[in-house]
């Protein structure tokens, strides 16, 4: 008998019948031996709507009320589940956020989970053979008792969090894919799943782009070495083994579990990134963080950095990406200290991609980054800028040329027969 903690999104519970199969998937573990612990989003649309609905009431309004107004869609999923599974002859009673209680920081509409005290729930498993249907998404702050949320995505968290307070044996994603993919399959029609990556490999495809997953679940998961398994919801719950090794999906998990890993696991690639260039800045100390320091005030993230000589060979030139959503807000800071940085020109493009090349295995293997080049080259995909880490390297490129960059270095690095 293993212990189990079930994650279903909002397309897997987008409305009764959905949930009706999601019972199905709880009752197919229930009927196996298994103690269960299921953690739902709020339905597909769900949250949207209710967002909305707090900027139409006010643009600016008061975030401890807006986690209050999001956090019931993942109320309602949750009730509605403990119902339908209740009507099949099993037991389960739903818990919100603050009853188990999910204890977090402050940070509204971001906070982070401090601790879980999953003692009630592993008592109900054990006296009453309960289910738990826990409303993911959310928590409570225990010095203001305050409901809040965890961030767009958030009931990955929850999951791999309560997976980790419960002591249970994985963590099972239910999502609308199969499983991790070496990239995009709607990119490259020959992408393939993998059986199984390491939790470093899944954070970086994760932070680079890749939406299975969120990337404090990972970070979570390996922190707690919480095994987390991503597989279908709309598979059919009565073709599915409960005791088979592993279901179709994938298994991420520890790096000492693989056998032996590929040079490169995957690759990732995000448009939503923009590109600032500071021309011509005076090269001494300190300009760096005159540039950089405004920009973490305003609590802009700030990916690759790229620093050259200016085209009078006097100066210097600073280039950097962030989010395309912090885009206005990282140009005008940095435009509002002009006087501080003093550069003489400010160059910026939103019509750029990064492309990551993620995988454990360079670290034994040197010229992988060299490969890629040579082959972008060899498309003329101009390269702007590139970062590196001792299993990653990024470039960023024209958006024009995403789905050609990503096609001809799946290619490169063998992973179309992965």
């Amino acid at each position: 008998m293993s212990r189990l903690v079930m994650k279903f999104g909002g397309t897997s519970v987008a409305n009764i019948e959905r949930i009706r199969n999601v019972a199905r998937h709880v009752k197919r573990e229930v009927d196996a031996g298994h103690e269960v612990a299921v953690v739902v989003s709020a339905m597909s649309g769900k949250t949207n709507e209710l967002v909305a609905w707090c900027t139409e009431a006010s643009p600016m309004h008061d975030a401890r009320e807006y986690d209050a107004v999001v956090a019931s869609g993942e109320q309602v999923t949750s009730g509605l589940l403990a119902i339908v599974l209740q009507s099949m002859g099993i037991q389960a009673r739903s818990w919100q956020g603050w009853q188990i209680p999910i204890k977090t920081s402050d940070a509204h509409a971001s906070a982070r989970i401090e601790d879980i005290d999953g003692s009630e729930i592993i008592k109900r498993f054990r006296d009453r053979k309960e289910v738990a249907v826990i409303a993911g998404f959310q928590g409570i702050n225990p010095e203001t008792n305050r409901i809040t949320t965890l961030g767009r995505g958030g009931s990955d968290t929850s999951a791999v969090a309560v997976a980790a307070a419960v002591k249970a044996d994985r963590c099972d994603i239910y999502t609308d894919v199969d499983g991790v993919y070496t990239t995009d399959p709607r990119i490259v029609p020959k992408a393939k799943r993998l059986g199984k990556i390491a939790f470093e490999d899944m954070l970086e495809l994760a932070s680079q782009g890749a939406k299975v997953l969120q990337v404090r679940s990972v970070e979570l998961g390996m922190v707690h070495n919480m095994p987390i398994f991503v597989r279908s919801s709309f598979d059919k719950p009565e073709d599915i083994d409960p005791h088979a090794n592993q279901p179709p999906g994938t298994l991420i998990c520890s790096e000492e579990e693989i056998m032996e890993s590929h040079v490169v696991t995957g690759i990732a690639f995000s448009k939503d990134e923009a590109q600032i260039s500071v021309r011509q800045i005076e090269d001494k100390p300190g300009v760096a963080a005159s540039i950089f320091g405004p920009l973490a005030d305003a609590n802009i993230n700030v990916d690759m950095i790229v620093q050259g000589v200016s085209e009078d060979g006097k100066t210097t030139d600073l280039t950097f990406t962030v989010p395309a959503a912090d885009f206005t807000r990282a140009r005008d800071t940095i435009t509002a200290a002009k006087g501080k940085i003093g550069y003489a020109r400010l160059d910026t493009a939103t019509d750029v991609a990064k492309i990551s090349v993620i995988g454990s295995g360079m670290r034994s293997h040197a010229g992988v980054a060299a490969q890629a080049f040579s082959a972008l080259a060899g498309r003329n995909i101009n390269i702007r800028a590139i970062t590196t880490s001792e299993i990653k390297f990024s470039v960023l490129i024209d958006t024009a040329y995403t789905e050609l960059a990503v096609r001809t270095l799946h290619t490169l690095y063998g992973l179309d027969q992965a």
